[in-house]
């Protein structure tokens, strides 16, 4: 993986750039989207179950609300940075406005390791992370939820610590929280299924029918998992799964040449999306380098993984029989591999069009929260469909009608609508 200069923010401020250039937006309103309108950075004190206190650096960024309160996840991870969670935030921006749902960008994080922590230690951090920032977010502010290494226990221990500051009841405060606690149905499928949505739409205008595809992906969590299991569904054939081994702190990519089979790797995999090296040998697969899922002889490429995956060292390695990159990760390709994906003709579905079945449904149960009335899952499904559906549509109408790359058409339509926010509410 190259990580060398790379600056997740400053690669978000570039794709921004180029298309405020094409949609020629006036100077205050570049200025105004290119940087988030409020950002937070403080400390939490834990004391650890070995007694010593040991301090975490906690941030919220807040990079848009002029379509409604703001709406991204919390990650918890030893190498979280500002500039990732501000690149973060401004791709949810964008990702709320491509599906044309009321909600703006944010974004939240902790610098730590899940994995080397207590159960009581994580749930400190999460008490801590709200305590801090309790006066700056709500139901009509800023709307948290899980993403990397977080989940909906830690969702219901956040929203547990703000009802106990303010005093009531707000389920519509965080999404992502246990089904029977204000969670929604569908919302665990929710990414995952949104990418196979897109891509089933990609599929049917190359006129490819999943059954005649195969595919290889990066990571093997939750969104992986569910993306996976849909396109199985639709008859596609996943050949290579890669994943993070934390034991030998590298990625090993597996692959089976009858295909993965989603529920035996479940079976052998930790709850960060580890699998067991030793099982999958057991079971069949072949283990190769990490960087090996992106070489597949396959038609189709998910990364689901990170940021920075497909890039300039990397691109050059993709094979010549790729039809379709569906991004199920956040910011997996940089400008450069970008410029290169284009000149070869592959279909790119960008990430914050692809991905965006998890905020729709998050939007979803915000809604029910608020109602106090739930749906069951086929609604919620169904609804995730046509709101997918529809979102790659107007893309895709948009590129074939100007003649542009798919990510630039997402951007158009995603930024035209937060600009004219923006103008309306007389911000610029």
């Amino acid at each position: 993986m190259e990580t060398r200069s790379y600056n997740p923010f400053e690669v978000a401020q570039a794709q921004f750039d180029k298309v405020a250039a094409l949609l020629d937006l006036d100077e205050g309103v570049r200025e105004l989207l290119r940087q988030p309108l409020r950002e937070y950075h403080f400390t939490i004190p834990v004391r650890m179950d070995d007694g010593k206190v040991k301090v975490f650096k906690g941030f919220r960024v807040q990079h848009n609300d002029a379509r409604g309160p703001a709406k991204g996840g919390i990650r918890f991870h030893p190498m979280e940075t500002i500039d990732t969670v501000r690149a973060l935030s401004m791709w949810m921006t964008w990702k709320c406005s491509v599906v044309d749902i009321p909600l703006g960008g944010g974004k939240g994080g902790v610098i730590c390791d899940p994995h080397h922590l207590s159960l009581r230690e994580q749930e400190l951090i999460c008490r801590g992370w709200v305590r801090q920032i309790a006066r700056n977010v709500g139901p009509v502010s800023d709307v948290p939820a899980p993403d990397v290494m977080t989940n909906g226990q830690h969702m219901l221990w956040i929203l547990d610590e703000f009802e106990a500051i303010h005093g009531g009841r707000y389920p519509g405060f965080i999404t992502g929280k246990p089904v029977g606690m204000g969670g929604s149905l569908g919302r665990t499928e929710a990414t995952g299924y949104g990418v196979v949505y897109v891509l089933r739409e990609a599929l049917k205008i190359l006129g490819l029918k999943p059954a005649a595809t195969t595919a290889s992906v990066q990571g093997f969590g939750n969104v992986a998992q569910y993306a996976i299991r849909l396109y199985t569904q639709l008859g596609g054939k996943v050949i290579a799964i890669s994943c993070w081994d934390q034991a030998d702190k590298t990625s090993y990519t597996f692959r089976k040449k009858g295909g993965v089979n989603v529920d035996e790797l479940q079976g052998i995999t930790d709850k960060f999306g580890g699998i067991d090296k030793d099982r999958a040998r057991d079971l069949g697969y072949e283990r190769l380098p990490g960087e090996a899922w992106l070489e597949q002889d396959v038609s189709i490429l998910i990364p689901a993984a990170l940021e920075n995956q497909i890039n300039r060292g990397n691109v050059k390695k993709i094979a010549g029989g790729v039809k379709v990159i569906a991004e199920g990760a956040n910011g997996p390709t940089t400008p450069e591999a970008d410029e290169v994906i284009k000149e070869r003709g592959i279909f790119v579905l960008p990430d914050f069009l692809t991905n965006a079945g998890g905020v729709t449904c998050s939007y979803f149960e915000q809604v029910q929260c608020n109602t106090n009335y739930f749906w069951d899952k086929k609604e919620v499904l169904d609804k995730l469909d046509s709101k997918m559906t529809s979102a790659f549509a107007a893309v895709h109408e948009l590129a074939a009608r100007r003649k542009l790359y798919m990510r630039d058409a997402a951007y158009v339509i995603a930024v035209s609508r937060v600009a004219e926010a923006v103008r309306q509410r007389g911000w610029a």
